[in-house]
């Protein structure tokens, strides 16, 4: 099992989004195509935001979408990593 145990909140949200975009970030890292060093940079840089609160209540209501929130600070990376 993946995860960041010191940073859980930030981990599920990170995961959340990527899912919401139709990622799955750990078979991404399993399967070779972004790195645990990188996986740790989303996570790191979505702990650092002050947003939390709005991801939670938009990925409450939003199950598949096309782009990420624009106040997301990982929404390009994240794009990016879209097939």
């Amino acid at each position: 099992m993946m995860g960041y145990v010191e940073a859980p909140r930030a981990w599920g949200l990170t995961r959340g989004m990527a899912r919401a975009v139709g990622l799955d970030l750990v078979s991404a890292v399993t399967e070779g195509w972004l790195s645990r060093t990188e996986l740790g940079c989303l996570v790191e840089t979505c702990e650092a935001c002050d947003q939390s609160a709005r991801c939670t209540a938009w990925l409450a209501v939003t199950l598949r979408t096309e782009a990420l929130p624009p106040y997301c600070r990982n929404a390009a990376a994240l794009g990016a990593l879209q097939p």
